[in-house]
């Protein structure tokens, strides 16, 4: 039964009572009225408010309380039921909270297959798709499943070039990112064999590299997004119009001929004749 509250002026003088009933329980107490008081006295504020608490006697049919128990009034707020994307996640399943924390997750994963899951929390084929992404999960431990949520971070969804979903893309180690699709419920298989083939042994060599360089290069650009980024330096390449530019002018150098013991005689000889 809903709560009884009762406003009724008591006096001339300003005094008003409020009654304030609570009829839902039987084993709770009759709450007592509560009287404010508004005197003249004033605290160079305003008003002072006297909060008087009048006992009540409990009527029939409520369970006297325990004397000497210290009974407060809780306001208890109901949990509000979980999301459907986060309901039963796997050790493996994490959720991406920033352009930075994407990055940082492709890079440490190593060798392990990475699949990024970009979803939204308004679309049904997203929802209906999830359970089946929770038995992959549970299924295939070494892979790790990052989930973006798309209405939270629609800026990096926009400069990762992601507009369709369900979207998912794969990463393994240095190889970098394996292929991209977009798939629902209905189409499921297509993210069965991708699955199947990208979670057979391999070992790559180098450090995971996670997003493409262009990729990092508009994140950095977006300012949405606070992340920072240093390009790689690239090798130095000198061209062939470059390397003949810097050779010297032979027209303008003196071509030293071989030093031979003939040739030494033969200037000897010619001397003396003359």
């Amino acid at each position: 039964m809903a709560d009884v509250v009762n406003f009724s002026p008591s006096s001339p003088r300003n005094h008003s009572c409020i009654s304030y009933s609570h009829r839902r329980s039987s084993s709770m107490p009759v709450f007592s009225s509560l009287r404010f008081n508004s005197s003249m006295e004033s605290d160079g504020i305003g008003n002072k408010i006297v909060l008087q608490l009048e006992e009540k006697e409990p009527r029939k049919g409520y369970i006297q309380p325990v004397q000497g128990r210290n009974l407060q009034n809780k306001l208890r707020f109901s949990k509000s039921p979980r999301k459907w994307w986060e309901k039963r996640y796997e050790p493996n399943m994490k959720e991406i909270t920033s352009a930075q924390d994407l990055v940082d997750s492709l890079r440490n994963a190593g060798d392990n297959l990475v699949i990024l899951d970009f979803f939204s929390p308004s679309c049904g084929g997203c929802r209906s798709l999830h359970p089946k992404i929770i038995q992959f999960a549970e299924t295939n431990k070494d892979v790790l499943f990052l989930q973006v949520n798309y209405e939270e971070h629609k800026s990096m969804c926009y400069t990762l070039n992601v507009h369709v979903l369900p979207f998912f893309r794969f990463y393994r180690g240095a190889n970098g990112r394996l292929c991209s699709f977009s798939c629902t419920n209905a189409t499921v298989k297509k993210f069965k064999d991708a699955l199947a083939k990208h979670t057979t042994k391999r070992c790559s060599l180098g450090p995971a590299k996670g997003l493409e360089e262009s990729e990092l290069l508009a994140l950095s650009a977006n300012r949405d997004l606070f992340f920072n980024y240093v390009p790689k330096q690239k090798p130095i390449s000198v061209s062939v119009e470059e390397q003949l530019r810097e050779r010297p002018n032979l027209a303008d150098t003196e071509l030293l001929l071989p030093y031979t013991e003939d040739k030494h005689l033969a200037e000897q000889a010619t001397e003396a004749s003359i």
